[in-house]
């Protein structure tokens, strides 16, 4: 059975150039050294929702709870702070196709 680790947020205004840079650079390869394996990526230019949502997949929901436990996670959430507000998560069973 396949976990998603579900995540949202919005850019912080004037700060879209170092977010987007700091996501390339630094965000997945971070969470792909942790053995997290990205599987969707949203960017929303309209309406009343976040302006980013995100998930993760595992195969295994013990290995996701260590890993956001980590101080590897925890640095790399720090860093993505700098650039975000509105953060959420939540972790869901996978199932096919598009969940929020």
């Amino acid at each position: 059975m396949e976990y998603k680790l579900m995540m949202s947020w919005d850019i912080k205004p004037g700060q879209d150039q170092q977010y987007f840079e700091f996501v390339v650079r630094e965000w997945v390869p971070g969470i792909t050294r942790l053995g997290l394996q990205p599987r969707e990526a949203w960017y929303a230019i309209y309406g009343d929702c976040p302006q980013i949502t995100t998930s993760i997949v595992t195969g295994d929901l013990d290995r996701l709870r260590q890993i956001l436990k980590s101080e590897d996670w925890q640095k790399l959430q720090e860093r993505l702070m700098d650039y975000v507000y509105n953060y959420d998560q939540k972790i869901v069973r996978a199932s096919p196709g598009f969940q929020i």
